[in-house]
């Protein structure tokens, strides 16, 4: 009898939730990928006379991507955004060894959507995917998943306006030892807050969204903010703060530290003007411009080649300009495109002239940059900062039913001064963050001529398998770069290369 009450109560319990969630309307929508992946990822193949990449040649993994949305009506849902992996095959961390019992399910993004009663202002709150506007080659600034709350309203068909706060950083720095107190300070000054308004505008044969962008960071907001038990993390994660707001010395030196820093919080400020034509169709034509600024927090010593110490200033400060033309055929659609970021002077003493952000994402190309699924075993550069380049493409080719290619050609060259070579931590400090989500430091002496192939064939209306060859021809100037004194003056330089096999089913 006591089983039966139980069955009773259970199924009771379920009629009630049944009954209680009758007004929601579930949708679920996702994306499976199991990719395979060959190639050499470093442009560096020796370092003081030892083999410098120990990484392996293949590789093979999946990730899994789950949303489910819970619709109350037009003006009221959630989202909850899952994904399961990177889980490499044959890796027991993430799951992909014998038994398979990795605990990788991450929470991607989880926020709530609704709509002020009788009005046309939106809200969206919680951890969601936060993409400055851009054109011409992605985002220069951000485009990634943050804590954030967006209010938009739409007063017209032609105007819009969106305010967005977000917190990318808190909360993380462990604090340091002090008067026999271990985590003395923890959590202080170590946020990082960021004010954006953006105005979308349309009219017949242009788009256009100019946007400004406020922050203040904490001076302790680059310690630990990845979860990283050392007193400053140098590790990657999406958008490295680091090597993406701090000088460049000051990022991979280990000089930059609580004691350097004279104020307890610093301005950041952006802004960017994204322009696209199409007036003239079938020829589309793409701007954008962005500048970005970093105040200085206080200084750091950095030790140049002849052995004298400079004092560096933590500020940068620059600018990109980038532009995509293009032309749609029949057969697909050829284009160029280009663009130029400042690049530092040659001095430490008045901080950096490349422009900071928080999480770039370039797409022009597909190697070094995002162009393709940006996913495989290494985040490769997302950065334009400190670079200029000149492309040519033909996009969507097709000669026969469900498959299509992409060809491009891409020169990487850099607006650094040679002179900044002497301050590196070492010879091949050039290739420092090559693979994590920032660009190869490039000299005006230095480039990269980049290739890449992709080739798409869609199979079933859900399922694609995508195949995509890249490489890239390393013209670093070895003369420049030896010159610099230390143990790794001693090094030899490679191409790098992949072929990466996507299977994709989306629904």
């Amino acid at each position: 009898m006591k089983k039966i009450y139980t069955v009773i109560l259970a199924a009771a319990m379920v009629l009630g939730a049944a009954s209680a969630a009758s007004a929601i309307d579930f949708k679920a929508k996702g994306q499976w990928l199991v990719g395979f992946e060959a190639g050499e990822n470093s442009l560096l193949s020796k370092q003081s006379g030892q083999k410098s990449n120990h990484n392996d040649n293949f590789a093979a993994q999946q990730r899994v991507r789950l949303q489910l949305d819970a619709v109350a009506s037009e003006a009221l849902s959630g989202t909850v955004f899952f994904e399961i992996g990177d889980q490499v095959w044959g890796q027991s961390r993430s799951g992909g060894a014998l038994g398979a019992d990795g605990t990788v399910v991450e929470v991607k993004n989880a926020y709530i959507d609704w709509i002020v009663p009788h009005s046309d202002l939106r809200f969206r709150m919680g951890l969601q995917s936060v993409t400055l506007p851009n054109t011409a080659g992605g985002s220069a600034v951000m485009d990634t998943d943050a804590a954030a709350i967006a209010a938009s309203y739409q007063f017209s068909e032609n105007v819009g306006l969106t305010g967005l706060w977000f917190r990318p950083v808190n909360d993380n720095f462990a604090g340091y030892r002090k008067h026999g107190i271990d985590n003395y300070r923890q959590n202080y000054l170590d946020n990082m807050d960021l004010f954006a308004v953006t105005m979308p505008l349309k009219f017949h044969g242009m788009e256009a969204t100019p946007w400004v962008m406020y922050g203040i960071r904490g001076k302790n907001a680059l310690q630990n903010y990845n979860s990283d038990d050392s007193d400053v993390s140098w590790t990657t994660t999406e958008g490295n703060l680091t090597q993406s707001l701090l000088p460049y010395p000051a990022a991979i030196g280990n000089t930059y530290s609580r004691s350097a820093t004279d104020k307890t919080y610093g301005s950041l400020f952006w802004a960017g003007l994204p322009l696209s034509l199409t007036f003239w169709d079938p020829l589309n034509i793409e701007l954008d411009i962005n500048y970005g600024y970093a105040e200085k927090m206080g200084r750091y010593d950095v030790t140049s080649t002849n052995g004298d110490v400079k004092r560096g200033s933590t500020k940068r400060e620059g600018w990109l300009a980038k532009a995509l033309v293009e032309y749609r055929m029949d057969w697909g659609v050829p284009g160029v495109f280009a663009w130029y970021a400042s690049g530092d002077d040659g001095t430490v003493r008045n901080g950096s002239e490349r422009m900071p952000s928080i999480a770039p994402d370039a797409d022009f190309t597909s190697f070094m940059g995002d162009g393709n699924y940006g996913w495989g075993w290494v985040d490769y550069a997302l950065d334009y900062s400190g670079t200029w380049g000149l492309g040519a493409q033909v996009r969507d080719m097709s000669f026969m039913e469900d498959l299509s290619h992409t060809l491009r050609l891409a020169w990487w060259g850099g607006t650094n001064s040679p002179s900044m070579i002497k301050y590196m931590g070492s010879a091949t400090a050039w290739n420092a963050g090559w693979g994590n989500g920032t660009s190869p430091y490039l000299t005006t002496k230095d480039g990269l001529l980049e290739v890449n192939l992709v080739n798409s064939y869609q199979m079933y209306e859900n399922f694609n398998i995508n195949f995509e060859l890249g490489y890239i021809a390393n013209f670093m100037d070895n003369d420049a770069w030896r010159k610099r004194s230390g143990n790794n003056s001693s090094f030899e330089k490679q191409d790098a290369w992949k072929a990466q096999l996507i299977f994709a089913y989306s629904f």
